[in-house]
This record gives structure tokens, C-alpha cells and sequence, in this order.
């Protein structure tokens, strides 16, 4: 059976520890389509970045 063979440091045990506090990720509200996207993210619905157009639009299909 695998044993360490020392004890893990309170430090060490904190780092593990650190990812339990890592948040849900935040949406602002893009000001011109109005739709929800993460901050320095494309618009993908839209295609635009920083008031450039960077990727084609999705094509809306009924």
C-alpha cells in the first residue's frame, strides 16, 4: 500500500485546497446585441470584438 512519506505541509495542503474557491465564470450583457457573453470574449452570435467584426455571424436557421 502506497504511504507517504511525509507529512503534507499546511502550505502544500492549501494550494490543493485553492481550487475549491475558484468562482463560476461572469456574463456581462454586450451592448449591442444585448445577449449575454464572458468579458474579452467574441460575440458569437454576432461575430464582433471590440466593435470589430471578427468572426461571420452564425446563420439563423428555423
Amino acid at each position: 500500500m502506497a504511504v507517504p512519506k511525509r507529512k503534507t505541509s499546511p502550505m502544500k495542503r492549501g494550494f490543493r485546497r485553492s481550487a475549491d474557491a475558484i468562482k463560476a465564470p461572469t456574463y456581462v450583457e454586450d451592448k449591442d446585441s444585448g445577449e449575454l457573453r464572458r468579458p474579452h470574449h467574441v460575440d458569437l452570435k454576432t461575430g464582433m470584438y471590440r466593435g470589430r467584426q471578427i468572426l461571420k455571424p452564425k446563420s439563423v436557421e428555423a
